[in-house]
């Protein structure tokens, strides 16, 4: 997987340690943000010390070659989100997450970092489809798969992780 890549408005950037102030700062600031869907925004994912430990893990993580994770940050510097490809989800295939800061939601730097890093992780020779799952109840994370021609593959029951989650999960799927 390449370290960098340019994705229009944003350029995707390999999680490094030196990032962790940055990260931090993003996460503080978009907290009441991302609260409602990410089950990992709580006040201690805003402390240096938790993402300075979370982009050293990351950095393993991309060496096994199990997770990829970049950090999204406008061409002036500051940090617009994050997008990682996670192989949690059995053979062939590799799940897309994403968040944006605060500051930036509905710019379309997400949409732009998840076109950019779709064909790269189907360019994995162990890899045939990638996914996006998202509650059914976000609708915002939901319209970026739709508008890359992801197509819905199914819906599931499970338990609410984020206190804004219904008990539905929609799993969208690359054509």
């Amino acid at each position: 997987m390449p370290t960098e890549l340019s994705a229009g408005p944003v350029v995707l950037r390999r999680a490094q340690e030196n990032d962790a102030a940055a990260v931090t700062e993003a996460v503080e600031a978009s907290l009441d943000y991302l609260r409602p869907w990410m089950p990992w925004a709580t006040a201690s994912a805003a402390t240096l010390a938790v993402q300075r430990e979370r982009c050293r893990r990351v950095e393993e993580l991309w060496a096994k070659g199990t997770d990829y994770i970049y950090h999204t940050w406008l061409p002036d510097g500051p940090l617009a989100g994050c997008v990682g490809a996670h192989r949690r989800i059995g053979p062939g295939g590799i799940e897309i997450g994403y968040w944006t800061h605060a500051t930036h939601a509905g710019s379309g730097y997400a949409t732009a970092a998840v076109r950019v890093l779709t064909p790269h992780l189907l360019r994995l020779p162990d890899v045939d489809r990638v996914e996006i799952h998202c509650d059914e109840l976000n609708v915002r994370s939901a319209a970026i798969p739709q508008r890359l021609g992801y197509r819905l593959d199914r819906i599931e029951d499970r338990d609410p992780q984020a206190p804004a989650e219904s008990r539905r999960l929609m799993i969208w799927m690359t054509p």
